[in-house]
């Protein structure tokens, strides 16, 4: 493993064993509406087998599994599969498997699974394509492979990553829908569909649920609130009830694969 990849590692270990609890419990997370409108786009059925990658506290994998055959949930970091193990056993569900995994190189064998997703952990990937390729790999031929994450608009993703790297060290780059469909193409996955939304979230909720370096909390603030009625950072920052709230542009990309 080299350098740079063993740091980041290192950091996602960092950021989401201590995030497991608290980024369990954000309610926008756990949005009926979101999960939805995911489920839909995908168009899962009865007769999934689905593989959730990067699952984290299992929310989606937990969705998904009221409506189809089976679902597995793959993580890096043992906190947050133990997060996902209580949410099971909170919902009743038995027609789930959990396992610890890099989505660089999935443990699966090709063709395993009819529908392949992830959400909200593009923006953590070194490699976002190679993963896109391994989530391509494990999937069956007329299958679909979804991915939900946060894209800001063309020309707004530096000055967004920017803030989410004080927020959250572990964040490496934030894809612009365009690129995103972009990757799908040069991996020759031909387009289903797509979808979008807005994801809410309260500043103050949001850094009490990450861990920035020390200094850097109040250096997003300001940064926030320089944005209010600019929107440089693509993230719709507006003032609402005595607090500041963000709007992270979400987009949903659904390929099949050939």
């Amino acid at each position: 493993m080299h350098n740079m990849e063993t740091t980041h590692r290192a950091l996602i270990l960092d950021q989401f064993t201590r995030q497991a609890e608290p980024f369990s419990a954000v309610a926008s997370h756990t949005a009926e509406d979101s999960l939805q409108l995911l489920g839909d786009t995908i168009q899962v059925n009865a007769q999934d087998e689905v593989l959730d990658v990067a699952c984290g506290p299992g929310i989606v994998s937990c969705w998904l599994a009221r409506s189809t055959r089976s679902v597995t949930g793959t993580d890096l970091v043992p906190a947050m599969l133990d997060q996902a193990r209580r949410r099971q056993a909170d919902a009743g569900l038995d027609n789930l498997q959990w396992c610890l995994a890099d989505a660089n190189q999935l443990p699966f064998p090709e063709n395993s699974f009819t529908c392949v997703v992830t959400r909200y952990s593009f923006h953590h990937f070194l490699d976002p394509q190679l993963v896109l390729r391994e989530m391509a790999r494990v999937c069956r031929p007329g299958g679909r492979i979804a991915v939900a994450d946060v894209t800001p608009e063309d020309g707004k993703t530096a000055q967004y990553d920017a803030l989410e790297t004080l927020r959250d060290p572990s964040h490496t780059h934030a894809l612009s829908l365009k690129r995103l469909l972009a990757f799908g193409a040069e991996e020759k996955l031909p387009l289903v569909s797509t979808a979008s939304y807005r994801l809410e979230l309260s500043l103050e909720k949001q850094l009490a649920a990450s861990f920035p370096a020390p200094g850097d909390a109040d250096k997003v603030r300001d940064m926030v609130r320089r944005d209010l009625g600019v929107d440089r950072l693509s993230i719709g920052a507006i003032e609402k009830d005595d607090e500041i709230v963000l709007h992270y542009p979400i987009s949903i990309v659904v390929w099949s694969k050939p």
